[in-house]
């Protein structure tokens, strides 16, 4: 019951900290744009995909790890006369 507790503080503090960089972010853009300066804006948005896609890729890389070590146990738990 505490470990659960302790992980949904976790959550909740870093999502206020999201939220708050978040706003930074796009007053930022807000003053960038206004003065003629989108570059930055669409550095921002790529920068964004990128690290939206980090941790897909790495639980996508852990479940093939995972996949591929279970599926070798299982081999080797059936024995030689089964490869």
């Amino acid at each position: 019951m505490m470990k659960r507790f302790i992980l949904a503080l976790v959550f909740f503090l870093v999502g206020t900290a999201t939220w708050a960089q978040c706003a930074m972010c796009r007053t930022q853009l807000e003053v960038n744009v206004s003065s003629g300066d989108v570059g930055i804006a669409a550095g921002l948005n790529t920068g964004i995909l990128y690290l939206l896609s980090l941790p897909y890729l790495a639980i996508m890389v852990l479940g093939y790890v995972w996949y591929k070590h279970s599926r070798n146990a299982r081999k080797l738990q059936q024995g030689p006369a089964a490869g």
